[in-house]
């Protein structure tokens, strides 16, 4: 087929997959039809292919498009196979918005909790030698299990890592040996992660035709949504309507069923070259599932105790659309406030992404209790040149988001009333940068407009190392000590026999709690209240401290002085 016609037939596919109403799923078939046939002569209309198929599997028009679609993505390792060798720019198949089709050849320095996942899923993954590593991380490192690897590392320039490693390992390949090696060390999964993390070890796997793998990475689920009619746009979204309703029910999921979501989101990050703490290190036991209509399933949870925070309440989540997962989120907040970050994938960014955004605040703020919700400056743009290019700060606040800072309240108000005297205007990406230096607030009715635009964890870390560095020359050791011991003294109570986790989480409320002026004149019962909110914080629920902490006006008062 020449190319003119077969850029005509994704046109049309493009244009009639978003098409809903009587006929639409016929249409839609029509066109999949003489493409089902085709082999593609280059990658960037297998992409193009691909990417519709997928939008096609998560917002049908019909039974008969959903099989017709998932038979065509299960032939994409082949269709790879079939690029005319040579001639294809495999680049294209390795960007963040198109990394992850089947029969594709993945390769990215992954941390240690993602390869030790990784193995298991995909046995030949290898590390990639033709990307340089860190010699002298190895050569810290490399020697805990390599017997007399020092002679060579310590003093020559041209140590053959690789063949010390091909050497020394067993059965298994250089990449499951040297993960096996890091295991067994009589260390915390912390510090194994640290050691390996370190090595900056560029792995290789290859998809081949992996559940896994973007294109065949959705579910069967029990009952499909079907649309008959036009995607939700953004114009007929309110946020504070939506918000109105009365709270999603959150189905706490069984520990195996929080382990297969687990392995979800490592698999949907994975081949996305994404990587977050919270999607790498979520805690199976805290999962939940919110159902919402319209085949809409949003799954959180927290961190597993170890790995928490000293001060901040993590929560991740990603959203199934069909089974089909279309987006993933982070919040971490403290008290009421929450920052957000929200990224819906790149193919589905069509598919109501307003009316989604507005379900995952619903389930946010009835799993943590939050009611100020800020978007990091990078969501709207802040060294983000794909938010800039899509407009992102503009669909926040029109989604009812506000400037957190006055100087860009301002401008934005002024760009607004540009809007409405030129329909035909749109802000330039210069001002765009301007308003997404900030962050961007939107509270709940009723909660304390304003109290959280100033604030700043970063704020309170830097005023404790500043009287660390002040009163105990640097000292850390020394500094939660004192600080510790000063708090326990106060609040009654004897932390010898609390736990690891509870006594550094009481150390580290009390290097903040040295910084606040009058402590000892709280009453009784704020002293046992914020006792209790420490004790939480690495208890089984991060949830309960989350909500104890809301409940304390004045630690919540004393946490805003100190970081605004």
């Amino acid at each position: 087929m020449a190319s003119g016609s077969l850029q005509k037939l994704l046109d049309q596919l493009e244009e009639r997959r978003t098409q809903f109403g009587p006929g639409a799923a016929a249409k839609v078939l029509q066109s999949l039809s003489p493409l089902a046939k085709l082999s593609f002569p280059d990658g960037a209309s297998l992409i193009r292919f691909h990417e519709s198929l997928l939008f096609l599997r998560a917002f049908p028009q019909s039974p008969v498009v959903v099989r017709a679609t998932e038979k065509l993505l299960r032939t994409f390792s082949s269709r790879i196979a079939s690029l005319p060798t040579g001639e294809t720019d495999t680049d294209q198949f390795d960007s963040f918005e198109f990394a992850g089709i089947a029969g594709t050849t993945m390769q990215d320095a992954l941390s240690f909790d993602v390869v030790r996942w990784l193995i298991k899923e995909v046995p030949d993954a290898e590390i990639c030698w033709d990307e340089a590593p860190v010699e002298r991380a190895m050569a810290a490192v490399w020697p805990k299990f390599i017997p007399l690897l020092e002679e060579d590392a310590n003093v020559e320039a041209d140590t053959p890592w690789q063949h010390w490693l091909q050497t020394a390992k067993d059965k298994n390949n250089g990449l499951r040996w040297l993960i096996r090696q890091i295991e067994n060390l009589p260390a915390t999964d912390a510090e194994k992660s640290q050691l390996y993390d370190s090595l900056r070890l560029t792995v290789r796997w290859q998809l081949k035709n992996l559940r896994l793998s973007r294109t065949l990475n959705w579910k069967a689920v029990r009952k499909l949504f079907f649309h008959a009619a036009p995607l939700i746009g953004r114009r007929e979204v309110s946020l504070a309507r939506e918000l109105a309703q009365p709270p999603p029910r959150l189905h706490r999921l069984s520990h195996a069923e929080g382990e297969a979501v687990m392995d979800k989101i490592r698999e949907i990050m994975l081949v996305r070259y994404r990587e977050l703490y919270g999607t790498t290190l979520g805690d199976p036991r805290s999962a939940v599932r919110a159902d919402l209509g319209r085949g809409v399933s949003i799954y959180l949870w927290n961190l597993p105790p170890a790995r928490r925070l000293p001060l901040r309440a993590y929560v991740a989540g990603f959203t199934e659309k069909n089974g089909v997962p279309i987006n993933y989120i982070e919040a971490i907040g403290l008290c009421q406030w929450m920052e957000l970050g929200f990224n819906t994938f790149y193919t589905f960014r069509g598919g109501e992404v307003a009316w989604v955004f507005s379900q995952a605040l619903r389930c946010l703020n009835s799993f943590t209790g939050a009611t100020c919700f800020s978007m990091y400056p990078y969501q709207l743009g802040h060294g983000n040149d794909e938010a800039i290019e899509s407009g992102a700060f503009w669909f926040y606040r029109k989604m009812g988001f506000r400037p957190g800072r006055p100087d860009l309240l301002k401008l934005t108000e002024h760009e607004e009333v540009k809007m409405t005297r030129d329909k035909a205007y749109r802000t330039p990406p210069r001002i765009l940068r301007r308003l997404a230096q900030g962050h961007a607030f939107y509270e709940f009715a009723g909660s304390d407009v304003g109290a959280w635009d100033r604030f700043s964890l970063r704020n309170i870390g830097l005023k404790v190392s500043r009287r660390m560095s002040k009163e105990f020359g640097g000292d850390i050791q020394q500094f939660r000590k004192v600080a510790g011991t000063k708090l326990a003294r106060l609040l009654g109570v004897n932390i010898n026999s609390w736990s690891t986790l509870e006594r550094a989480a009481f150390e580290n409320f009390a290097m903040v709690l040295y910084l606040v002026p009058g402590l000892h004149r709280w009453s009784e019962g704020d002293k046992q209240a914020l006792l209790r909110i420490i004790r939480a914080k690495p208890a089984g629920n991060e949830m309960l401290y989350l909500r104890l902490s809301q409940q304390h006006a004045r630690l919540r008062q004393a946490l805003l002085k100190l970081g605004s």
